[in-house]
C-alpha cells in the first residue's frame, strides 16, 4: 500500500492523506471522497510515510495532471499571500501531458528604427519594461516577439487587464496570426473555454491572450509573457488571495527563465524602479495634441459645450470620461444635508433614473427612491455629483442630433454589447461616447478629435499614496484615446491645473519626482501588509483591531502605521476596522500573515492597493 498527501482542487482544508494500491506519478490529479462530497477533484502532492490513522482510497487517477511550472506558481502563491493550497489549486486547470508544435508565421510588422531598437533590447533582457508612449506602436513590437517563439514552438501568454481590450487585440493578433490564438476571460462562453483547453492536450495552444485568470493555464513550454497596460490595477484581485498576476508573471519570469515584458504608456512607479526599461517616445502617426483647462466644478459648463459643438461641426467624434457612473453619485437632504444611505453599507446609494432606484454599489443592494428624508422627513431630496446617465441625458438635450452612447459596467454586461458599441463608434454611428475608466483602456480611434476628462479631481485626493500616480496615469491614458492621427484637443475639467500642466505631457518627470516623495515610506521603497476585520458585531471587531495593533507593535522589524474604522466602515452589514503595517522585509509580514490566519475574521492583503 502507498500513501500520498493530497490537496483538493478549489477547497479551504488543510492537505489530506490517502492511500493507493498503484504507485501514482506526484502532481496526477485524482479523484477522491471527503466526507459527504463525493468524486471531489485532488492534487498528489507528494508520497508520504503511513499515518497513524485510518485513511481512505483514492477512488481514481484522471489522464491530467499539474505542470511542474503552475505548481511551482500555486506553491508561491500559497506561501506569499497566505492561502491554503487546495483554495489555491482552485484557480488551475490540469492537462494531459503534451509537447508543442512550432508555427510558421508569414506576416510580421514593418518596425520603425526606433522600434527595431526596443526590440532588441527586449530580446536581451529576462524581465523588462517598455515604457512606450500611446500611439508609439507597441503593439507591433510585442507581435514581433510573440512571433519569434511561436516559430520555436514556445508557448507565449499575452496579458490585457481588462475584457474590454480584447476585441480591439483579437483584430491586431488576427493581422499576424490569423486563428492560432485563443482567448481567455470571464466572458468566454463554456464551450470555447473547453475547446481552448482541448488545444492545450493536442499541443495547439501556442498563443493564449486574456485577462488576468489565463495565468493559471496548463501551459508546459511557456517561453514569454506580456503584460500589457502592467500599471492597471485589473491585474490586483480584489478578494482573497490578494493576489497580484503582474507580479505573479515576475515571479515565473525569474524562478523558470521565461522572458517577461512590461508594457504602458504610464508604467506603474514600482516597475519604472525595478525594471531595466526602454523608453520609446513620439507617435506612430502624425499628431498633434491642445491641452485646454476647464476650473469650473463639474457641470455642462460653456467652454465645455463649445468645444463639443466645434468636433461636431467637423464631423469628429468625442469621449468623455467620467468616474461615476449611475445618474448621481448621491442624493441629499436640502433640509438637513444628509444621504441616503445602504442600510447594509456605510455608503451612499446611487440614483438610476432609468430604473427608478437606488442601488449600493459595494453590494447591490436596491430599493426604490425615498419620497421623504429618511433622517428628518422633509420632501426636498436632491441630486448631487453627476453620473454617466446623468450626462448622457444632459448632452441628448443640448446636442439633439448626436448620437450619444454610454460605456460603463452598467451598459456593458457581456462581450456582445461591448463588440457592438465598439464596432458602433469604430463605425462613426456613435457621435459621442461617455464612459468611466473602462474608457482608457487602449482603445484607438483615428477620428477622435477631442477627450474631456471630468471629475478627475475626486480621484487626486483620495486617501491612498498612489492616488496622484493612478490619476494621472489615468488622465493620461483618456488623452491618449484622441489624436491618434491629426490635431486633437484634450479638455480637462479640474481645480488642480497646476498638477497637470506639470506632468500630464511629461510623466518621466513625474516618476522621478514620486520617486522622492515616496523614499523611506512607501513602495518600492517599503513593502506594505494590510489587515482587515470585519464582523457583523462591531464592538467585537474593534476589539479584535485593537488586540492585534498591540500585538504587532511589539513586533521587531515592521511598524505600525496606523490602525482604526477602514474608510467604508460597513459593507454587507459587516463592520471593518484595519491595520496597516509597513517592513523592510516581506518574509516580516508574511509571517504576519500566517499568525493572523488563525482569526477567522481578519484577512490580510499583502502589497495593497485599496485602502478604503
Amino acid at each position: 500500500m502507498r500513501y500520498y498527501e493530497v490537496s483538493v482542487f478549489g477547497l479551504y482544508l488543510q492537505n489530506l492523506i490517502f492511500h493507493s494500491e498503484k504507485e501514482i506519478p506526484v502532481l496526477s490529479e485524482v479523484i477522491i471522497d471527503v466526507k459527504m462530497k463525493k468524486n471531489l477533484r485532488a492534487l498528489v502532492i507528494k508520497e508520504c510515510e503511513k499515518p497513524d490513522f485510518q485513511t481512505k482510497a483514492i477512488k481514481e487517477l484522471t489522464p491530467f495532471s499539474l505542470s511542474k511550472s503552475q505548481f511551482e506558481l500555486a506553491q508561491f502563491i500559497s506561501y506569499y499571500y497566505a492561502a491554503k493550497m487546495g483554495f489555491v489549486l482552485g484557480f488551475f486547470s490540469t492537462s494531459k501531458e503534451y509537447s508543442c508544435k512550432k508555427l510558421e508565421i508569414t506576416k510580421e510588422p514593418n518596425l520603425s528604427l526606433e522600434q527595431q531598437k526596443a526590440l532588441e533590447f527586449l530580446n536581451n533582457q529576462t524581465s523588462s519594461l517598455l515604457f512606450a508612449d500611446t500611439g508609439s506602436g507597441k503593439t507591433e513590437i510585442y507581435v514581433s516577439l510573440i512571433r519569434d517563439y511561436l516559430e520555436k514552438g514556445k508557448q507565449v501568454l499575452f496579458l490585457m487587464p481588462e475584457i474590454s481590450l480584447t476585441s480591439q487585440m483579437k483584430k491586431r493578433l488576427q493581422m499576424y496570426f490569423e486563428d492560432c490564438f485563443f482567448l481567455w476571460h470571464s466572458k468566454v462562453s463554456k464551450k470555447k473555454k473547453q475547446e481552448c483547453l482541448e488545444s492545450f492536450n493536442e499541443g495547439k495552444a501556442l498563443l493564449i491572450a486574456g485577462a488576468r485568470s489565463a495565468l493559471f493555464l496548463p501551459f508546459r513550454n511557456l517561453g514569454l509573457i506580456v503584460v500589457d497596460e502592467e500599471h492597471d490595477n485589473s491585474y490586483k484581485a480584489s478578494n482573497q488571495p490578494y493576489l497580484n498576476v503582474r507580479d505573479l508573471a515576475l515571479f515565473l519570469g525569474a524562478k523558470l527563465n521565461i522572458k517577461v515584458v512590461l508594457g504602458s504608456a504610464t508604467p506603474s512607479l514600482t516597475s519604472f524602479y525595478k525594471q531595466k526599461a526602454f523608453r520609446l517616445k513620439g507617435t506612430f502617426f502624425e499628431s498633434k495634441k491642445h491641452f485646454l483647462y476647464d476650473e469650473n466644478e463639474l457641470s455642462l459648463s460653456p467652454m465645455l459645450l463649445n468645444e463639443i459643438q466645434a468636433s461636431l461641426n467637423k464631423q469628429k467624434q468625442v469621449i468623455i470620461f467620467l468616474p461615476t457612473r449611475a445618474n448621481f453619485r448621491q442624493i441629499f437632504c436640502k433640509n438637513c444635508g444628509e444621504t441616503i444611505k445602504c442600510p447594509f453599507c456605510s455608503i451612499a446609494m446611487s440614483l438610476h433614473k432609468n430604473r427608478n432606484l437606488l442601488k449600493c454599489h459595494y453590494c447591490n443592494f436596491t430599493k426604490n427612491i425615498d419620497q421623504s428624508c429618511p433622517s428628518c422627513k422633509g420632501l426636498m431630496l436632491e441630486a448631487r455629483k453627476m453620473g454617466t446617465a446623468e450626462l448622457k441625458e444632459l448632452l441628448e438635450s443640448k446636442f439633439t442630433h448626436a448620437k450619444i452612447a454610454k460605456f460603463d459596467s452598467d451598459e456593458i454586461t457581456s462581450v456582445k454589447k461591448l463588440n457592438h458599441i465598439l464596432k458602433e463608434f469604430d463605425d462613426k454611428k456613435i457621435d459621442i461616447l461617455i464612459g468611466t475608466s473602462m474608457l482608457a483602456k487602449g482603445h484607438d480611434y483615428h477620428n477622435v478629435d477631442l477627450s474631456v476628462i471630468l471629475g478627475i479631481d475626486e480621484y487626486l485626493f483620495r486617501p491612498n499614496f498612489r492616488a496622484s500616480e493612478e490619476t494621472l496615469a489615468l488622465a493620461m491614458q483618456v488623452a491618449g484615446r484622441a489624436g491618434r492621427k491629426g490635431e486633437a484637443r484634450v479638455l480637462l475639467q479640474t481645480k488642480n491645473r497646476a498638477f497637470f500642466e506639470k506632468y500630464i505631457q511629461n510623466y518621466d518627470a513625474f516618476l522621478q519626482d514620486e520617486l522622492e516623495n515616496r523614499k523611506g515610506l512607501y513602495p518600492p521603497f517599503k513593502r506594505l501588509l494590510r489587515l482587515i476585520i470585519e464582523d457583523k458585531d462591531k464592538l467585537k471587531a474593534q476589539n479584535l483591531c485593537e488586540y492585534l495593533a498591540e500585538k504587532l507593535a511589539t513586533i521587531k522589524n515592521i511598524e505600525l502605521i496606523g490602525y482604526g474604522a477602514c474608510g467604508v466602515e460597513m459593507i454587507n452589514a459587516r463592520y471593518r476596522f484595519h491595520i496597516l503595517i509597513r517592513s523592510d522585509s516581506y518574509k516580516a509580514l508574511i509571517a504576519i500573515e500566517e499568525y493572523v490566519l488563525q482569526f477567522k475574521n481578519v484577512n490580510a492583503d499583502i502589497d495593497p492597493i485599496d485602502f478604503m
